[in-house]
C-alpha cells in the first residue's frame, strides 16, 4: 500500500513539473531598446517572432568565439521570422562596441545598455555571454550562459519558428 502511494506521489509530482515546463513559461520582460543606429523596437514590437537576445562585451573571448555563429544563425533564419538583439552590456565602450559591429559586418539589431536596464530586467544578467530564447508569444524557452550548443539552439529556433 505505500509503495502505491509513493508511486502515486512520483507519477503526481513529476507531472505537476511537465505541466510547469510545458505551460508555464515565464514571460521575457518588457524592455524598450534603441540600436546604435537610433532604430526603437521593444519586447511587445517582437511578438510574433523567436527571438534571440544575447548579452555580450568586446572584451568577453566567448562573446567574440560565438559571434561568427550568430550572425550565421540569424542569417539562415531571419527571412523566416527570427530576429537577434545583441545587447552590449553597460562596462562595453560605445566606440568599441561600434568598432566591433563594423568591422564584423553584424547584420542584426545592436543595443548599447549603458545604464544597465536591459540586464537587470532579464534577471541581473552580469556574465557574458548570455542569450535568451523568446518565443512568438514573448515567453522564454531557454537561457544560455556561456557560448550555446549551436546545434541545439538551431533546432529549438527550428521548432519555435514551426509552432
Amino acid at each position: 500500500m505505500k509503495k502505491g502511494l509513493m508511486a502515486l506521489a512520483l507519477v503526481l509530482v513529476a507531472g505537476l513539473l511537465a505541466y510547469t515546463m510545458l505551460f508555464n513559461k515565464d514571460s521575457a520582460p518588457e524592455v524598450n531598446y534603441t540600436s546604435i543606429g537610433g532604430q526603437q523596437l521593444s519586447t511587445s514590437a517582437l511578438k510574433g517572432k523567436v527571438v534571440l537576445v544575447n548579452f555580450w562585451a568586446t572584451s568577453c573571448p566567448g562573446c567574440v568565439q560565438e559571434m561568427p555563429e550568430l550572425k550565421k544563425t540569424h542569417q539562415r533564419y531571419a527571412p523566416q521570422g527570427f530576429e537577434t538583439v545583441a545587447v552590449a552590456m553597460s562596462y562595453d565602450p560605445p566606440n568599441y562596441v561600434k568598432t566591433y559591429v563594423e568591422q564584423n559586418q553584424l547584420p542584426f539589431f545592436i543595443t548599447l545598455d549603458s545604464q544597465g536596464s536591459i540586464a537587470k530586467a532579464f534577471g541581473e544578467v552580469q556574465l557574458t555571454p548570455t542569450s535568451v530564447l523568446i518565443d512568438k508569444q514573448g515567453h522564454i524557452v531557454k537561457r544560455y550562459v556561456g557560448v550555446p550548443d549551436f546545434a541545439e539552439l538551431n533546432r529549438l529556433i527550428e521548432n519555435e519558428l514551426k509552432a
